[in-house]
């Protein structure tokens, strides 16, 4: 169980094997990635800056987003995988994911976490 400070609930990081990666499908959204995160996932996966750009990435603004692919009617993070239901680069995944589901956003919007993520439970 993860516990953080100032927020209601904890997570079972152990409910993602059931889960199916609902956190990384359904609306469209942003995948935001720092500079060195990018950087160390292009490395990872040996390709050059624009091949990595070109194949994964969108410009939102002044920041760049993994782009997402149609699945299920909805859509999926690129790293998305489908058969497994899981992140495809989970030890190189941006911060943005780590993260979650500790976000402020879920401080207030905790009807949209409960059926985004299984692994919630709220504390007494």
């Amino acid at each position: 169980m993860i516990f953080k400070k100032d927020f209601s609930y904890c997570f079972d990081e152990n409910a993602c094997q059931k889960c199916g990666g609902k956190c990384c499908i359904g609306d469209s959204g942003n995948i935001f990635a720092s500079k060195e995160e990018l950087k160390k996932l292009r490395e990872y996966l040996g390709l050059s800056e624009e091949e990595f750009a070109l194949k994964y990435l969108r410009k939102v603004g002044f920041k760049m987003s993994f782009k997402e692919v149609e699945f299920e009617g909805g859509y999926a993070c690129i790293f998305f995988d489908p058969i497994n239901r899981n992140c495809s680069i989970y030890d190189y995944r941006p911060m943005q994911c780590r993260t979650f589901p500790f976000w402020e956003y879920f401080k207030t919007h905790q009807e949209e976490l409960k059926k985004e993520c299984i692994g919630i439970t709220y504390l007494s």
